[in-house]
């Protein structure tokens, strides 16, 4: 039980502390930086919009309100597929590129402080090797904590 709760709470303590930043530098929730780093790892910078609700753990209307936020902000746009028109795409924009650079470089920032200056690389290396075993964790990849290279 010792593991699980000091899990929770350093989940807890890194989300608030990096939601805390990306609100404040860049109007970002976390779902929001979550969403555009997901798309700016596919192809094309699109996914089908089920695909996304599904990677995100949202309801297809919870993803939909995520997505209007950040299309009213012009980060991301809808696409539709020219073969079936039920499918829809959310589509990273420009904007939203530039957006997800300079919260990255937050993000990155934010997560040295908090685990870099607390814990060695190896010991980094370990704990993300570790975690990476856990089933739900194994296939995660670009999570919030993590640059483009997964060094925190």
């Amino acid at each position: 039980m010792t593991v699980f709760a000091r899990l929770l709470r350093a989940h807890g303590t890194l989300m608030r502390e990096l939601e805390t930043w990306l609100v404040a530098e860049h109007g970002l929730t976390i779902s929001d930086f979550e969403t555009l780093l997901h798309l700016s790892h596919e192809a094309e910078q699109r996914m089908r919009r089920v695909d996304l609700a599904d990677r995100l753990a949202l309801s297809p209307s919870g993803v939909t309100r995520l997505l209007d936020g950040l299309t009213a902000a012009g980060l991301v746009e809808k696409a539709t597929c020219p073969g079936d028109a039920r499918v829809s795409y959310a589509v990273l924009t420009a904007a939203g590129r530039a957006v997800l650079a300079a919260a990255s470089r937050t993000n990155e920032r934010v997560c040295r402080e908090l685990l870099g200056e607390h814990l060695s690389r190896d010991e980094l290396e370990e704990l993300a090797s570790l975690l990476g075993r856990l089933p739900t964790v194994g296939a995660v990849d670009g999570s919030a904590c993590s640059g483009g290279d997964g060094a925190p």
